[in-house]
């Protein structure tokens, strides 16, 4: 397992044809710790997903460092793995070919296909080897990519929205799946939701990012017992307190899209 440190980092977009030159956010730190769950929170725009692709090497920083372990990230890295909001897996090939795809670039053919078929039990595929991803449920799809992701080994997971444009029923579902999955592994995990609660449920730190130029506004440490009981009154607090400096957060969004017209 690996640990994460984000050092004063700062991410300005240069002339884009509707605001010229922007600054995302600046001057974000924050470490993160070998076998820690962080959630990045935050309204729309705020930089969640940047940053992640910046600790991911898919982008870089206009200032500052991200190290993973000793090593400073410079781009791409077997020691990371990325989960997106859409799967993006190859139609043309079946659930058990998705994950052995990559692995048969680093292992013999028989040793990936085990492994896979390792990942793909951990997360309750196992049925469905030979199926092709349009016989597939969109939850389905994500616990492919999940697998997917796990089977490469890397030490830090990295997951942007994953879960963002399932139903409620298989939402709730694959919370318990990626709790288990985590539990199990130990791999840092950092997860990237605009939903406080799915926050609340999966982390042990809260990081919650703040508007355009952004950075971070508050870090919530999450100190309820694991399974979460989302009636019980730590719960409950927790998510109000959370809520209550979002909506400010988004207000300013609102604000800035709309004007002084706005009103919540």
């Amino acid at each position: 397992m690996q640990s994460v440190s984000i050092k004063n980092v700062e991410k300005t977009f240069s002339n884009t044809k509707e605001l010229g030159s922007f600054t995302v956010f600046d001057d974000i730190s924050l470490n993160i710790q070998e076998g820690e769950f962080v959630s990045l929170l935050g309204p729309s725009g705020c930089g969640k997903s940047t940053l992640l692709n910046i600790i991911a090497g898919l982008d870089k920083a206009t200032k500052g460092t991200i190290y993973v372990g000793d090593h400073l990230v410079n781009g791409p890295g077997s020691d990371r793995g990325v989960v997106f909001q859409e799967a993006a897996l190859m139609p043309w090939l079946t659930v058990l070919d998705n994950v052995t795809f990559a692995l048969k670039k680093k292992l013999p053919k028989q040793e990936a296909k085990k492994r896979a078929e390792e990942y793909l039990k951990l997360v309750h595929l196992s049925r469905f080897l030979d199926s092709y991803p349009y016989e597939l449920s969109g939850g389905m799809k994500q616990r492919v990519s999940i697998a997917r992701a796990l089977a490469m080994d890397p030490d830090i997971l990295l997951m942007d929205e994953p879960f963002g444009a399932l139903d409620e029923q298989t939402r709730s579902m694959l919370h318990k799946e990626l709790h288990d999955i985590w539990e199990k592994t130990q791999k840092t995990i950092i997860f990237v939701t605009h939903n406080i609660r799915e926050s609340i449920l999966l982390s042990d730190r809260i990081v919650l990012m703040g508007t355009r130029p952004g950075g971070i506004r508050e870090v919530y440490p999450v100190s309820l017992d694991r399974p979460r009981d989302t009636s019980s009154t730590g719960f409950i607090q927790l998510e109000k307190e959370i809520n209550s400096v979002l909506a400010k957060e988004i207000d300013k969004v609102m604000k800035e899209e709309i004007g002084d017209g706005y009103s919540r």
